[in-house]
């Protein structure tokens, strides 16, 4: 009896050891899953339209979108998809990627992810983004691989799309229902290369130096040949938690050379984004600079305004074509979970921001052109 008493008790001891060791990598290897998003209205005041104008402006929906993250057992998933109306594209996804952490400091991902170039997240403080995003170098997103490995000091990152945000497979055009320009119509985007480096500097890592370099093939579905194209740039950023300013310069240069045929040698390539199309220059470089001061406030509903002044040049080499500016002046209130964006946003030879849309970033209107005013707010909830 004794005996087989101490046999039961052994059992249940060692049966309470595996149920903990069972219990603790349960625990270890749980799920976890975070859903968030925002729910955005816009009111806009354009000084070209004059049926706005005498409407006293528009407001209206921009936009809900919808964020996962998630992980189990070492993979990560970081998703959004965004739900515009008909007229900005309507639904597509903005980001989506795989995710693996080698260590504290390396990563891997795989999917839609935002392509490392230029200075990220964005190089723009306002809701417009700055001259860079509308010819698809400011926070693009791609569908490929990229390793990111970052120190503190130094991060480098190099990356490999095999294709940009295409929703048609096969021979058929790419469309434009997406979140970031690429280009479109009768040339498609393929086998891009991508690699950035930075350094940062001072005691706080405050001051960021950096250069990127991208190059790939332009695939045309007339000729069945691929072009190239090749962008450069260089960076410098100033960001510190113990200061107001934020600084940001950057000056890039691209080339792109489609394969059309030698009855059709534009010199230019369609892009898109947001369902529609325009015409963007085969060379160019661009120049952008932008500075921000934060003022904390300490209410119960306001608890900051950013203040900002963002500037972007676009230098077209191609002989004709007239080059273009934007500015952005403009205050982001924080309030709670809410985001406010109050820009005036002044363009010249700008799609977005004046009357021509098809060819603003090729020849523009010689002769012409003036400056235009869009006088935008865009109030988001975020949760």
């Amino acid at each position: 009896m004794y005996k087989t008493l101490l046999l039961l008790m052994t059992l249940l001891f060692l049966s309470s050891l595996s149920y903990a060791q069972y219990s603790e990598e349960n625990v270890y290897e749980k799920p976890t899953l975070k859903i968030g998003g925002a729910l955005r209205f816009n009111y806009n005041l354009s000084t070209w339209k004059e049926d706005q104008l005498e409407r006293g402006g528009d407001f209206g929906f921009d936009v809900l979108r919808i964020n996962v993250e998630s992980e189990y057992k070492g993979i990560k998933l970081n998703a959004e998809y965004r739900h515009y109306s008909e007229g900005f594209g309507g639904g597509f996804l903005k980001q989506g990627w795989f995710q693996h952490d080698f260590s504290d400091i390396s990563q891997i991902q795989v999917g839609l992810n935002q392509v490392p170039f230029g200075i990220q997240q964005y190089n723009s403080n306002n809701w417009f983004f700055n001259m860079t995003y509308y010819i698809g170098f400011e926070d693009d997103h791609d569908m490929g691989v990229k390793y990111i490995h970052d120190n503190g000091r130094w991060q480098w990152q190099a990356a490999y799309y095999k294709s940009a945000e295409d929703l048609v497979f096969g021979s058929s055009e790419a469309s434009p229902n997406r979140y970031s320009y690429d280009v479109t119509g009768r040339n498609k985007e393929n086998n891009q290369l991508d690699f950035k480096i930075i350094n940062r500097l001072g005691d706080s890592l405050q001051h960021e130096i950096g250069a990127s370099l991208q190059g790939g093939l332009l695939y045309n579905l007339d000729t069945e040949r691929n072009g190239t194209r090749h962008a450069g740039a260089v960076h410098y950023e100033y960001k510190s938690v113990n200061s107001p300013w934020n600084v940001k310069l950057q000056a890039m240069l691209y080339r792109i050379n489609p394969k059309y045929a030698s009855d059709n040698d534009l010199n230019f390539v369609e892009m898109g984004a947001y369902g529609a199309n325009y015409n963007v220059a085969n060379k160019g470089e661009v120049y952008t600079a932008s500075l921000a001061y934060h003022l904390p406030i300490d209410t119960r509903l306001l608890q900051g305004i950013t203040f900002y002044d963002n500037y972007g040049y676009y230098n077209k080499r191609v002989s004709g074509f007239e080059n273009s500016h934007m500015n952005v002046l403009g205050a982001l209130f924080s309030a709670g979970s809410m985001y406010i964006y109050t820009d005036a946003a002044f363009g010249y030879n700008q799609p977005w921001l004046g009357p021509e849309w098809t060819n603003a970033f090729t020849a523009g209107t010689p002769g012409d052109t003036d400056w235009h005013l869009r006088f935008n707010i865009n109030m988001g909830y975020y949760f």
